[in-house]
């Protein structure tokens, strides 16, 4: 009609919409002489589509297009069929958390577990959420985030300046795989001038990683460990691409090569024999660790000669807890001194502090053949800090050690074992089983 408005590009609406038939706009139906007579509204159905090119901008913007499938409803809150209680109660638990967290965006939240156990899919999923309600959102991960700021010194259509202000005041900000990218002192100042940003300023924030606490460089540390702002979620599952990695570390763990060591076939070796006391020395062995599987508590140690049945009765213990879904940290003394030293390596992809922290903070820790591995001075320093850690913690610890190796161990490490209130000890005074069918160690 002459004389009226004609509507813009960006106002052009649904050309099925019933209401505008395609012009994106309406009169506002109001009797002559109010304000708003003859003004154009913009059609529901435009705003539709207003929406919806605001989500699809800003998951452009949070780098979101490759993970738009790790929702919330995607996530298996309870983990793959098979999955043990406890980690799957500690699956929910981080899942849980999550979704009250990206309904409120109030505060930080910390999401810390090994590879694969989901970290990832949780912090897309929040963002997911956040940008699906029109929340601006970055999700980096840490080397890309490292990597973009350093490109935009060569860029030509941003300046550093202003990809950095970009990233650090974004309303919502999600840093993925935080410790894995290279540690310059260039890298920890910009992580850290954008973490203590938002620290100082409140603005929400998700970080994953897979380092302890203790590896995070101290600065970033300490506002981490803020309660007031930072819900700190630990995961305790395994990776769900390699389900088989349910022991721990399979590299340091002893327990699949001693996976048929059972209580159900251990011999109490009653018809052998051998004298009535040593017989019964065993079987109290037997009892203690049945007893102490089905609940750890405290620390429990078998000593004997090799073959009398010590191995086997650790070995027992662990198969019992990963049954349950609890899989313990089962390793034999020396192997562990090897792993530890072998962390040294330029090569290694592990490093020293990570692999001991995981080893002294296990939450039941069976050290078999304790007293066979070479004393040397850095060895008795490892096992004492090993030890004093635990000890002073009462975190279950299981050990197995010969006789006599127990007279010759550091005196500061044999001060705990012989602490009744903590530390029970079973000597096993049967000789080395030398039958066949069930193993003995």
């Amino acid at each position: 009609m002459k004389g009226e408005p004609r509507p813009t590009a960006d106002l052009t609406g649904d050309p099925n919409c019933p209401h505008c038939g395609g012009l994106g706009y309406l009169r506002a139906d109001v009797p002559v002489g109010h304000p708003d007579f003859g003004k154009l509204v913009i059609c529901e159905c435009r705003r539709r589509q207003i929406a919806e090119g605001v989500r699809r901008r800003l998951f452009s913007l949070s780098h979101l297009d490759e993970l738009q499938h790790l929702t919330f409803e995607t996530f298996q809150p309870r983990g793959r069929i098979g999955l043990g209680e406890k980690q799957a109660d500690s699956l929910e638990a981080a899942y849980n958390q999550a979704r009250r967290y990206a309904q409120s965006l109030d505060g930080w939240l910390l999401l810390i577990g090994p590879y694969g156990c989901g970290k990832t899919h949780l912090a897309a999923a929040i963002a997911n959420f956040a940008v699906g309600m029109g929340v601006p959102t970055l999700f980096l991960t840490v080397p890309d985030l490292l990597d973009s700021l350093r490109f935009a010194y060569d860029a030509e259509d941003t300046t550093f300046e202003e990809r950095f202000e970009t990233v650090r005041n974004a309303q919502l900000l999600v840093l993925d795989d935080f410790g894995t990218q290279n540690a310059t002192p260039w890298a920890q100042e910009k992580l850290f001038q954008i973490v203590n940003y938002r620290y100082i300023n409140r603005l929400p924030l998700v970080v994953t990683t897979n380092l302890s606490l203790d590896e995070i460089e101290p600065r970033i540390r300490s506002r981490l460990l803020d309660p007031d702002l930072v819900t700190r979620v630990v995961i305790r599952a395994p990776d769900y691409r390699r389900p088989a990695d349910d022991i721990g570390h399979p590299e340091l763990s002893s327990l699949s090569l001693l996976g048929n060591r059972t209580f159900g076939n251990f011999s109490l070796r009653e018809n052998e024999g051998l004298p009535g006391k040593d017989v019964r020395s065993l079987k109290r062995a037997f009892q203690a660790a049945e007893k102490y599987a089905r609940k750890p508590k405290g620390w429990i140690v078998f000593t004997g000669d090799y073959g009398c049945g010590k191995t086997h009765l650790a070995a027992a213990i662990a198969n019992y807890r990963a049954g349950l879904g609890d899989p313990p940290l089962f390793v034999m003394v020396p192997d562990l001194l090897d792993h530890l030293r072998a962390t040294f390596n330029p090569s290694s992809h592990i490093s020293y502090d990570r692999l001991f922290d995981e080893v002294r903070t296990s939450p039941l820790l069976i050290l078999d053949d304790l007293g066979t591995q070479s004393m040397t001075p850095w060895v008795r320093e490892k096992l004492y800090q090993l030890f004093n850690y635990r000890y002073n913690r009462e975190l279950p610890t299981v050990i197995t050690v010969a006789a006599d190796a127990l007279d010759a161990m550091d005196a500061r490490i044999r001060a705990r074992l012989l602490d009744q209130r903590l530390c029970t000890i079973y000597p096993i005074t049967v000789p080395a089983y030398s039958g066949g069918g069930k193993h003995k160690r």
